[in-house]
Order: C-alpha cells, then structure tokens, then sequence
C-alpha cells in the first residue's frame, strides 16, 4: 500500500506540471476542425505519398484528407497548423521500450537497491515526454516493476502528462535464474527479501505468473525463454524453459485476450516460443532455417531491436568496466552478430515491427533504429511501414493508429527532407500531434 500511495502521488504531481506547449491542453474532443497543411503526405505507409494536403482532425480523429491546401473558407473558424514545407506522416510506434530508466551495467544494478518507486516515477514520465517529442506517438513498454508504467499509462492516456500512447506489460516473466528473475547478481541475504512473484518454475507456477499480471491490469504480456545479454548470471542466452512452461505462460495470456511478447536470443528458445504460438519475437539474435519457417507459419512478428547496440557501444567508450565480465562477454558477442537475423528476416517475408529496446539504447533516440534496419536490408519505405502499419497490428491497435486515414486517431509528425529517401531525418521532428493535440511544432522556415 506504501508503495501504491508513493507511486500514485508521485503521478498526481507531475500531472500539475505544465505541458510543453501552450497547445498541449488544446481544444477538447468536441472542439472545433484543425486544419495541417502538408507539402508532401504518407497518410497510408507502403503507397506512394501525395503531393500537396491537407489533414482534416475533428475531435481528436481524421476526418478527411484533401488534396491541395483547403482554407479556413471551407471550415469555418478552423485552426490552421502550416507544414508546407514539410513531410507529414503518421505518428511513429516503438513496440519495444523500458521507460523507467535507461541505465545499464552496475550503474543499473546500484540504482535497482537505492533508488525509491517515487523516483523511478519521475524519470519514466520525463523519458515519456522525450519519446513523445522524438515523433514516437504509441510505445510498448516490456517490462517494469511496482506499477510505474501501468500508472504512467492512464496518466498519459487522458493527456494529463505529455508522452505517446502506452501499452504496458506490467512485470515481464521468466524462469527462476532466468532473465526476469530480478534477484540475479545480488548476495544471498540481499535476495532473500527481494519481490519473485514474476517467475515462475512449472506449469501451474506459470499460470499462476500470468494471472498475476492480468490482474494487475496489463495489456500485453511478456515472457523471456531465453538468457539474456544483461542476465547477471553465467549461463548464456540460450534455451532456459521447458516446453510444458512456455505453453502454460503463452497458453493462459490468450485464454485471457493478452498477446506474449516473448524475450529470445538463441535459436532453441525462439523457435519454442513460435512453436507455442507468441505474438512476437523480441531480440531474435540468432535465427537458423527452422526459425524462418516457423515465423512464416506462425504469423508471428519479429521486433529486431539493434539499437541495443548504440547502448552498449557509448557506455563501453565511457567506462571499459560498465559491464562485470559475464555481461561483458554477451554484449561483445550481442554487439557482433546484430542484424544478420534481419538479413535473413527481410527476403524470407518475415513480418518486421520496429523496436528499439529503449533504456538499453537512450530514450528520445528511438529513430536511430531506421538507419540500422537499412543498414541490415531494409528499404526506409519498409522500415517506416514496419513503425506504422505493422507494429499498430502488432499492438492490437490497427483500426486506430499507423496511418492517417478517416476515423484513425490523429497522430501525426513532420519532418524536414524525404524520409523514404533518408530514413535520417526522422531523428529530427519538427511536429508532433497526437490524438489532436499538438505536443511540438517548430514553426516552419519559410518565409
């Protein structure tokens, strides 16, 4: 109950802060028309945009989209929001995020002991509202402890803080010692007083792990049936459950409507998790012939998350001892092999959502995804489509987000340059809506 109390009044204040903007607390639903004038349009992500357009929000959704620029003399008293210069898109989805913190290596281990639920508090708000600014109008966040993003989720949901559309995992799961199992890496009287309630060791253990979840409020849950590059213990990142485990977790969270993102690294672990029906890959480091088949059959989605690997590089360069040796050893090998699966993943027609893995890499950095992905085969049209279409399917969320078109809500960015020439200039936004609420507009250059 202290830690309910602690986590909500931490919430309840920073929702008296004031928004970015003064448009931030903007017209409400039942407002009046907005009127976005774009140079160039990619209202549907995977066809060629338009020229000249303009976006028409009422309450908060596309009405309509027009060709040319229409003027407050076809809609009355509406707002107009000038882009002309400018290429508009739909608001970009990262499906793979940790908004608590972006620490890592010790820094994150020492931070898990003494920093207070209250103050973890803050920073998933301000690392919210960077991603919110960084053009990322939907996220997934994998994985927290003690509510803070469930509770940022329904703060940001009614626009009381500034920051995308969250849907949340709550704790993730695993194995005891397995990557989930947050007692790893301390000393034994430290671990007997440390919260385990998300592992998990046998069927009716597991069931028992997702239920627990699900009452909790979740929207999605995720599992990990594999090692992982953080996991303090030395046992690599291949396979660490059993079959009958990972079909009670994956099993249980369908019976109650809830997808499984399933944390795997290793080709055993991953081709498990397709072969119990996951929704999602998260990581896929290493993929062998039975796993494309697998993913094609299964349907499942792929969400690569390379930028882990601009984490680990920038951390290494500042302090050579981030990581202790049996981390270290991963993330040197994690940092080698990344892309060669999304080599494999693209000319096979594996389905590909964009995820970054945000807290391992910074938050507000998220774009720097695209230039990896087509870097390791993708073309920036199907990078975008993989943060648009695709990962709105992922999320359950297709009717809604991930293009601009008529009762959509209105989520839309901007950008200076073409984006499916040079997937770089997403690193820049210019314009940020969401739900039709503008969060960022710097004001166009031309005269």
């Amino acid at each position: 109950m202290k830690r309910f109390l602690a986590t909500a009044g931490a919430v309840l204040f920073l929702g008296l802060a004031p928004t970015l903007s003064s448009s931030a607390n903007a017209a409400p639903a039942d407002g009046p028309v907005t009127l976005i004038h774009a140079g160039r349009l990619l209202d549907r992500p995977g066809e060629t945009p338009r020229g000249p357009s303009t976006v028409v929000v009422r309450d908060g959704r596309i009405a309509e989209i027009r060709d040319g620029f229409v003027g407050v003399e076809t809609y009355p008293g509406a707002a107009v929001i000038d882009q002309r210069d400018r290429f508009v898109l739909p608001g970009l989805i990262d499906s793979h995020v940790h908004l608590v913190s972006d620490l890592a290596g010790q820094a994150w281990l020492v931070s898990s002991v003494t920093e207070s639920l209250p103050a973890q508090a803050y920073h998933a708000a301000e690392n919210a509202r960077k991603t919110l600014l960084a053009g990322f109008t939907t996220v997934r966040n994998l994985g927290d402890d003690g509510g803070v993003t469930l509770a940022l989720r329904d703060a940001t949901a009614d626009h009381r803080l500034p920051g995308p559309r969250i849907v949340d995992a709550g704790t993730s799961i695993s194995t005891t010692s397995g990557h989930m199992d947050g007692r790893l890496g301390f000393s034994d009287d430290i671990r007997a007083h440390m919260n385990h309630d998300n592992v998990c060791d046998g069927v009716e253990s597991c069931r028992e792990a997702v239920r627990l979840q699900v009452g909790r409020g979740v929207d999605v849950i995720k599992i990990a049936t594999t090692g992982g590059v953080n996991s303090r213990v030395g046992a690599g990142v291949g396979a660490q459950m059993f079959e009958d485990e990972a079909k009670a977790l994956i099993d249980t969270a369908h019976l109650y409507g809830k997808k499984v993102a399933v944390h795997a690294h290793g080709a055993a672990g991953i081709d498990l998790a397709l072969r119990m029906g996951a929704d999602s890959i998260e990581h896929g480091t290493v993929f062998d012939d039975q796993t494309i088949d697998l993913f094609r059959r299964s349907g499942a989605y792929y969400v690569p998350t390379l930028s882990t690997v601009n984490g680990y590089r920038e951390r290494l360069a500042a302090d050579p001892n981030a990581y202790p040796p049996d981390v270290l050893e991963k993330v040197l090998w994690r940092i080698d092999v990344t892309g060669r699966s999304l080599r494999a993943a693209v000319p096979a027609g594996v389905k590909i959502a964009f995820g970054t893995d945000a807290g391992v890499s910074k938050h507000g950095r998220n774009a720097d995804e695209f230039a990896l992905m087509v870097e390791f085969g993708m073309t920036p049209a199907a990078a975008i489509h993989a943060a648009t279409v695709n990962a709105a399917d992922l999320l359950g969320l297709g009717q809604e987000i991930g293009a601009l078109t008529p009762g959509r809500r209105a989520d839309v960015i901007a950008v200076d340059g073409d984006p499916l020439a040079d997937v770089a200039v997403l690193r820049t936004v210019r314009f940020v809506m969401r739900d039709g609420r503008t969060y960022l507009d710097e004001k166009s250059t031309r005269e």
